[in-house]
């Protein structure tokens, strides 16, 4: 296994325009593949999330068992299920792959800003206590290759907010697996 890469907030961030600065956390944020013994922390914070959509409008995008246990079980033996850590405690959980995306494939009333290879965020979730994570997961990423894609239900207001301020460009719409639209955004 990779050594996990330690992402303190001194080490700064890419905005597309230059390198930012940030005052560093007394407690670094830590983001590593998904072990088998971090399961029970991953599913609590799922099950956390989906309440958490469910209070603010958007419960119709995971419902009451996205992401299933088993789906939860696939991205951890495909490695490509990633947990961030605070004083040792998991406190996010992001699916991250790099390739071609299915559901990508088809884009409507818009259009994707490049065809290079991208890495795709999915089934983002945090513990509610940590701040910053989505910021730091996509550091993480940008990391690994500058250009990602996410999507997200268009009732789910507080994904769309944090997905725009940290950079991604609204493209269009896609539909998952399910047959369900989702507003498509980028970043390079």
């Amino acid at each position: 296994m990779a050594n996990p890469l330690t992402i303190y907030s001194d080490h700064g961030e890419w905005d597309g325009r230059g390198l930012k600065r940030r005052k560093k956390m007394a407690n670094p944020l830590m983001i590593h593949r998904a072990r088998w013994e971090d399961l029970t922390e991953i599913l609590a914070i799922y099950t956390y999330a989906r309440g958490l959509m469910a209070r603010t409008g958007n419960g119709g995008q995971w419902g009451d068992d996205y992401p299933p246990e088993a789906l939860v079980r696939e991205d951890m033996a495909r490695g490509q299920l990633y947990v961030v850590r605070e004083s040792g405690a998991v406190c996010g959980v992001f699916a991250f792959c790099i390739g071609k995306d299915a559901s990508y494939a088809v884009i409507k009333d818009g259009a994707w800003h490049s065809d290079s290879v991208y890495g795709t965020i999915h089934r983002v979730a945090g513990d509610g206590k940590t701040h910053g994570l989505f910021r730091e997961m996509v550091a993480f990423c940008q990391g690994k290759i500058r250009h990602l894609r996410i999507d997200t239900h268009e009732n789910n207001q507080i994904m769309r907010h944090l997905i725009e301020k940290n950079g991604f460009q609204r493209c269009g719409m896609i539909c998952v697996e399910d047959g369900t639209p989702r507003i498509a955004y980028e970043k390079e």
